[in-house]
């Protein structure tokens, strides 16, 4: 067969809706400056679906000095990669800053998240090793151990239980190979909200000896006292031997970090492919990085209005009766009964008739029968913006319940 007429003939679980969905479901257009409120299909929304948790994606310090470095440097400079022509003093800077914001003492900054995750777990691990990673990581630590030439094992959702099942199935592959255990989870899990269970994970050391990988994107800046992260929040920030986020977070930015001892830290610069033979990240996110990361230490502020506006979202969906699963973040994910029809008829009417936008969360995402819509509050948020948005949920779920929404796919098309 043809390669093509395969691709052709088969789009995929979500390629199948673009003739129907692509650019109001699927890659909409938000418009305007980025905030609590933009324009989609030509009307204001409220917008709950940006991981901008600190609001620093429009704050006009960030704004400014985006600029005055764009003006500056430009955005080819450094041109080439950092081990070859690509280094600064200012690079240097920001990743000793973010290792010591985390209380490690080495980091590496590196371009972008999904693929320094990738690159990492590539190199962290030779044909000898064993991974053990929880069953829900995101697709970025899946496809990194895809690449694993050795074996790899997926424990349960946060059920230590399990985590110690396969424990003792890589140690016994260890024994006879002679290779190390490599355990990954996530400090927070961007889909649900719930946290790692990083304490638990981190017990189970006095039994087994493992190294621990923790991708905190969701949990950096926005839990610990500091802001440092899920593991500050565990109070086992020390015991994760090499700490990774993104800047797409907290930070409203690009790039991302890499964090923990000298030696592996110096090693992974020295071996990750994906950044030996990329470019290295432009001055102006370079620098932008580094206004961010002041603010971020400087402002605690900005994490207290974002949990003041979690609280009060999570809270009053709860007290009206929505089920939210486990979350113990930011992230408030409304769990519903429904087709994905009825998925498209509601968010269809959340957005055209309640001015809401948010994600929706379908099969083959989540199981059939199932609709999640993934919130994300912000410190750009208002509690008026809570009180709408709870009236507005309150009301497509007693249309939801009625059967309202069993008139078939939404089929939407907007300019």
């Amino acid at each position: 067969m043809d390669l093509f007429k395969r691709i052709r003939e088969n789009a995929g679980p979500l390629g199948k809706y673009a003739d129907v969905s692509e650019g109001y479901y699927i890659f909409p257009k938000l418009e305007g400056e980025i905030g609590s409120r933009m324009t989609f299909d030509g009307k204001e929304v409220i917008v709950w679906s940006i991981n901008n948790y600190l609001g620093l994606a429009n704050h006009p310090e960030i704004r400014k000095v985006d600029a005055e470095s764009a003006a500056e440097w430009g955005m080819a400079y450094p041109m080439g990669s950092r081990m070859m022509s690509g280094n600064t003093k200012y690079h240097i800077q920001l990743e000793n800053e973010l290792a010591a914001f985390v209380t490690k003492p080495a980091g590496l900054l590196v371009n972008f998240g999904y693929q320094a995750m990738t690159s990492a777990i590539d190199s962290l691990l030779s044909r000898k090793d064993v991974v053990v990673y929880d069953a829900e990581c995101h697709a970025c630590i899946v496809d990194g151990v895809r690449m694993h030439l050795g074996h790899r094992f997926a424990f349960d959702h946060n059920n230590m239980a399990s985590l110690e099942k396969n424990l003792s199935r890589a140690k016994a592959i260890t024994d006879k190979t002679g290779g190390g255990i490599l355990v990954i989870s996530e400090g927070v899990f961007g889909m649900g909200g719930e946290q790692g269970d990083l304490k638990g994970i981190v017990e189970l050391k006095k039994k087994f000896e493992f190294r621990l990988l923790v991708d905190d994107a969701h949990g950096f800046g926005t839990l610990g006292k500091t802001g440092a992260g899920a593991g500050e929040e565990q109070g086992v920030q020390d015991e994760i031997d090499v700490y990774f986020s993104t800047f797409a977070k907290s930070m409203a930015g690009i790039g991302a970090f890499l964090a923990g001892e000298p030696d592996i830290i110096q090693y992974l610069k020295y071996n990750m492919r994906s950044q030996i033979f990329a470019k290295s990240l432009p001055m102006p996110f370079v620098i932008g990085g580094l206004k961010r990361l002041e603010l971020l230490r400087k402002n605690p502020e900005l994490k207290e209005k974002l949990w003041t506006i979690a609280s009060a979202l999570q809270s009053g969906l709860r007290d009206r009766g929505f089920n939210l699963g486990a979350t113990t973040s930011c992230v408030t994910p409304v769990v519903l009964q429904g087709s994905v029809d009825e998925a498209t008829q509601m968010v269809n009417d959340l957005r055209k008739n309640y001015g809401i936008f948010c994600s929706i969360v379908v099969y083959p995402v989540i199981p059939k029968g199932m609709i999640i819509l993934r919130l994300i509050p912000t410190a750009s948020h208002t509690l008026e913006d809570v009180s709408l948005t709870l009236e507005a949920f309150s009301a497509v779920a007693e249309k939801l319940s009625k059967g309202a929404y069993t008139g078939g796919f939404a089929e939407v098309r907007i300019a």
